[in-house]
């Protein structure tokens, strides 16, 4: 807000098996509690859809159509038991492996997603460059440190990859804050950015919060959840004071 920026909250809630309206509700309240004030996304001047990822269909429908005309995605149908055998595993601070590219010959005109997991098809060897405003310069290779990677899946869902390059263009964002990582994930997105035709933002990937022993937070540690803190009287200025 300093630079005259607008602040942007989007709910990102694709997933129909873990999105729920009180789940919504409960981050809109953490957030206010927190401090933190955005000026387009929910509760502000109307209802929650143009900034729920799940009011956005269409948008995706058409993205997706577009990959598939330009061949730059295709379907699999390998199981996750598939995978499992044939697939590498994750690198450190990513959590999709490394499609041996099993189903890479093929090719569809299906005028709907729904069936099969569909992945983009990336350029090997490519190295894709970019500029993080925390982490400096980093360079992913395509096919060495990600593999094809799935945009939409069988159970008819976008995958996020797909889903936030749609819509920060939609958006207009220009500046994107997030966890490091999801650091590896901007190399993919740049590649959906480039075959759409749209622009890119700019990114900041936060170091992630670690406990005293250095193990990384995440959703199973209730007990240190924001929620959780502030049910045990911690105040919303103490929380901002380590910013």
């Amino acid at each position: 807000m300093q630079r005259g920026g607008t602040l942007v909250l989007r709910n990102e809630d694709l997933d129909p098996y873990r999105s729920r309206n009180e789940y919504m509700a409960a981050m809109i309240e953490d957030l206010r509690w927190l401090g933190i004030e955005w000026q387009e996304g929910p509760d502000v001047g109307g209802p929650y859809a143009p900034y729920s990822q799940s009011a956005r269909r269409a948008f995706y429908v058409d993205a997706w159509r577009k990959l598939r005309e330009l061949g730059a995605i295709y379907p699999c149908v390998c199981s996750r038991k598939d995978l499992l055998h044939t697939a590498q595993a994750p690198h450190e601070n990513d959590d999709e492996q490394l499609y041996p590219g099993t189903c890479r010959g093929r090719s569809s005109n299906a005028e709907a997603p729904a069936g099969v997991n569909w992945r983009f098809r990336v350029p090997e060897g490519e190295a894709i460059h970019f500029h993080d405003l925390c982490q400096g310069t980093h360079e992913f290779v395509a096919g060495r440190d990600f593999g094809d990677f799935v945009v939409w899946r069988r159970d008819d869902v976008p995958a996020y990859q797909l889903a936030v390059v749609v819509d920060d263009d939609a958006m207009r964002i220009s500046e994107v804050v997030r966890g490091l990582d999801l650091l590896r994930s901007t190399a993919r997105q740049i590649l959906i950015a480039r075959a759409l035709g749209v622009a890119s933002p700019d990114y900041y990937h936060c170091p992630l919060i670690a406990d005293a022993h250095g193990v990384r937070l995440a959703k199973r540690h209730d007990a240190l959840s924001l929620r959780a803190l502030r049910n045990a009287g911690t105040s919303p200025e103490s929380l901002r004071a380590g910013w």
